[in-house]
């Protein structure tokens, strides 16, 4: 399986921005393997940030994960204020707190404008670029999460392997 639409600027990044090698997951901020994933990936960005460049984009499972859609909401809103990593951060490390009430406890614990935040939370931008990032997973063929690609192509093992093999890859370069 390959990436369908190629990361832009409408993506949320970190790292490298031309890196040679690019990470793009597709996550859901309420799957249990996502939360399993978030450490390992802070670390491929601690460890190769400056070699990487490393892309979120939403992939709710909103029949499973009743606040995974909310999650992508409010990480999308603290995007307008510009902390969109600081909200993705801190819901995954709060994961298991997870609900629409204390999402607005982290958007106030991040330093979000509060009334600029629960304004935006209703803005039909925000669930438009959830359901593109959705629709550009299911096109690359994404049916569970995380799913990750690496330069363009899905990686089909966990995100452990995915560090243990990294310094493999950048050496290949």
């Amino acid at each position: 399986m390959s990436l369908k639409q190629a990361v832009s600027s409408t993506d949320h990044t970190q790292g490298k921005k031309d890196a040679e090698i690019v990470i793009v997951e597709y996550g859901d901020y309420q799957c249990p393997y996502c939360g399993a994933a978030y450490p390992v990936l802070k670390e491929i960005m601690n460890r190769y940030g400056d070699q990487v460049q490393f892309v979120f984009r939403n992939f709710p499972l909103s029949e499973m994960h009743q606040y995974a859609r909310p999650a992508a909401i409010a990480a999308e809103a603290a995007a307008l204020q510009g902390k969109f990593w600081e909200m993705h951060d801190a819901i995954y490390e709060n994961q298991e707190y997870l609900n629409e009430k204390f999402l607005f406890e982290l958007a106030e614990k991040i330093g979000l404008n509060r009334s600029k935040f629960i304004k935006d939370i209703k803005n039909a931008a925000l669930e438009e670029k959830i359901d593109s990032d959705f629709e550009s997973g299911v096109l690359s063929g994404v049916n569970g999460t995380p799913s990750l690609f690496v330069n363009g192509r899905k990686f089909d093992r966990g995100a452990e392997d995915l560090l243990e093999q990294l310094g493999e890859i950048i050496k290949q370069l």
